[in-house]
Parts: structure tokens; C-alpha cells; sequence
């Protein structure tokens, strides 16, 4: 279970709406909630936008087109909630501890079923396609703590900065992908649970083979003018 458990009534005793707190980073969380649900099995994910030094992030326990953005809790670096009429995920303190230490833009966490089976394998996810630079060149394994805790967030940072890698696969948990806004974390979090799918796959029928740093090294640079880039008038 995700920590995403007893729903919180509107109107309950906490901070007051102040509907101007964060007011697009809880539009974003309104709108980029419901793919949650094609990522992850009932209400276990989470996911969170950042401005300064407080962030917007999806409420506890209510299902992910039942609220809006005057709802969303608003959440200091502190673990304080600030503004919202719910109540925030359990796992802020994930949330908390990862942008105190690395200060993305966003953070997104699943349970989504092929990156969770590699969780519960223990075993992190290497570089078995080009397109695992989105996140770094290898995804690792933190190590197991209960959620919501302060210690799994510490496992998180330590496993993410040690693989200098976006995204890290929670033992016996689930996933957590990062990235300068919530769009691209999304997308990233599509990747990997991808990536975790054909990479067992491959492995039932056989060992797959992984890119060398020197192929890594050439994606990483073809990335750089990845896309539109853009023109001056």
C-alpha cells in the first residue's frame, strides 16, 4: 500500500484554501492526476509540482478526477501543509526529502506493475536501451523502508544521487521518477515502466545485453539537440 489511505473531508479543520497559493503548480497536479491511474493499480501514486520553497501534491486517499484545484494541498519544505482543503499524501516526506536534497521541478511515484515487479526482484534496471538516458544510465534500488518515513526518503536521495539518476525502483514498493516539471516526469515515468517491462521480458528468455558507457555517452549527446529547437525571428 502506498500511504494513500483514509480520504480527508473537505471542509475539515487545516489551512484555509487560498486558491492563489501555488495556484498553477495545483492546476497541473488536477490535471496530470488522472494518468496516474493508467500507471498504477487504485489510489497508490502520488505526485507533486514545486515553486520556491513549497510544492502542490496530489491529496491522500481520494480518487484522481474527484477533486480540484482549490483542493490540492500546497506543502512547505518543512512537511507543514500550507494551503489546500485535503489533506496531503502520506508520502510527503518523500517528496520533501528529495527536493531539499536535489531541487527537481517535480516528482512523480507508482506502483505501476513492471517497474514494482522489478522492486520486488530487488533489482535495478540497466542500460538495456538508449532511451534510459531520460533518467541517467541506470535506475537502482533503494533500499526497503516503510513508506511515508523519513528513512525511505533518506534511501531514495542515497540511491539516486549514488546512480546520479531521475528515477530510483523502491524495494518491495514501487517507483519514483523526477523531472524539471510535471509533464516530462510523467513522460519519463512512461519510460522507465516501459524499460522495466521489456527488460523482463527479454530476461525470460534470456540475458539481455547492455549499451557500454561509450554508447551511452554518444545517446546522451544525440539528446542534447533532441527535438524542435528554437529559431530566432
Amino acid at each position: 500500500m502506498s500511504g494513500d489511505e483514509p480520504a480527508a473531508d473537505r471542509g475539515g479543520a487545516g489551512p484555509e484554501p487560498n486558491p492563489d497559493h501555488l495556484a498553477s503548480e495545483r492546476e497541473a497536479i488536477v490535471e496530470y492526476a488522472p494518468t496516474l491511474a493508467d500507471l498504477t493499480p487504485g489510489r497508490t501514486g502520488n505526485l507533486s509540482v514545486r515553486r520556491g520553497d513549497s510544492f502542490a501534491v496530489t491529496p491522500t486517499g481520494v480518487p484522481y478526477d474527484a477533486f480540484e484545484p482549490a483542493d490540492v494541498p500546497v506543502v512547505g519544505l518543512d512537511g507543514a501543509q500550507e494551503a489546500g482543503r485535503m489533506a496531503p499524501s502520506s508520502e510527503v516526506p518523500m517528496h520533501t526529502g528529495i527536493y531539499r536534497h536535489d531541487a527537481p521541478g517535480a516528482i512523480v511515484h507508482t506502483h505501476s506493475p513492471w517497474a514494482t515487479t522489478m522492486a520486488t526482484l530487488r533489482r535495478p534496471l540497466p542500460p538495456i536501451h538508449y532511451m534510459i538516458v531520460a533518467v541517467g544510465r541506470e535506475v537502482p534500488v533503494a533500499e526497503y523502508a516503510p513508506y511515508g518515513t523519513e528513512e525511505l526518503a533518506a534511501n531514495v536521495v542515497a540511491a539516486m544521487a549514488a546512480a546520479e539518476s531521475d528515477a530510483a525502483i523502491l524495494a518491495n514498493h514501487g517507483l519514483v521518477v523526477t523531472g524539471p516539471d510535471l509533464e516530462t516526469a510523467v513522460e519519463n515515468t512512461r519510460h522507465v515502466e516501459d524499460l522495466c517491462r521489456l527488460y523482463l521480458r527479454s530476461s525470460a528468455i534470456g540475458e539481455p545485453h547492455v549499451l557500454s558507457d561509450e554508447e551511452l555517452t554518444a545517446v546522451e549527446a544525440r539528446f542534447e539537440s533532441y527535438g524542435q529547437q528554437p529559431t530566432e525571428e
